[in-house]
């Protein structure tokens, strides 16, 4: 193995990082009519390709919606999965009705993102095989929303969806699972705090909450 040579960070590159964690918001609010050039896709999708992955099996896909009609679509099936999810809600669900949930007309772009069918990798998977395809997929998404605040660019997760009718809508390869609708784009303003904290909906925890023990 050839050794290669990595910088150290500056303590001003460190905070900057921890800025923009801290800083990252779940945007469902996006300024319409707007664009993302070229290049700031590329970088994102750099910063996604970057992520860790179990064996390096990379088993995410990143699908660009480029019509309204898929958007109409897409929108009409997160919405009927709302109407759903209101429903399963009992006496919050009206409240819950009143919760913006996703920014999928407005935003400048809209990716869609499934892990790929099985590529047979064992590494590191052999006993948790779907779970550690599962969760490659989520840090690539991870590294993009990280990458879309650094830009200072809003992104949203939308996961409120039939895995299996947006598949069929989008006519997915066979074995593939589409795990988030993501809605990225510019926006007036980053939320001061999770959005669902500012509705109170519920309240965040903290790392005094018992997360390490």
């Amino acid at each position: 193995m050839s050794e290669q040579h990595q910088p150290f960070f500056s303590s001003e590159e460190r905070e900057s990082l921890y800025r923009i964690i801290a800083a990252r918001r779940d945007m469902r609010h996006f300024t319409p009519n707007t664009r993302i050039d070229d290049a700031t896709i590329e970088r994102l999708l750099q910063a996604a390709y970057q992520a860790p992955s179990v064996g390096l099996m990379q088993p995410w896909r990143f699908q660009r919606i480029r019509t309204i009609q898929q958007r109409e679509g897409i929108a009409a099936l997160v919405m009927a999965e709302r109407a759903e999810t209101a429903n399963a809600l009992g006496e919050r669900g009206e409240e819950f009705l009143r919760l913006k949930v996703e920014g999928i007309r407005d935003c400048a772009e809209l990716w869609v993102v499934s892990v790929a069918p099985d590529d047979g990798t064992l590494f590191g998977r052999r006993t948790m095989p779907q779970a550690m395809a599962l969760c490659s997929v989520a840090c690539a998404i991870q590294n993009l929303w990280l990458a879309t605040r650094a830009e200072n660019l809003g992104m949203g997760w939308v996961s409120m969806f039939d895995p299996l009718a947006l598949a069929e809508w989008l006519s997915l390869p066979a074995g593939s699972q589409p795990i988030a609708i993501l809605c990225i784009g510019q926006v007036e303003a980053f939320y001061s705090a999770p959005m669902l904290e500012l509705e109170g909906w519920r309240q965040g925890r903290t790392l005094d909450d018992g997360f390490f023990t």
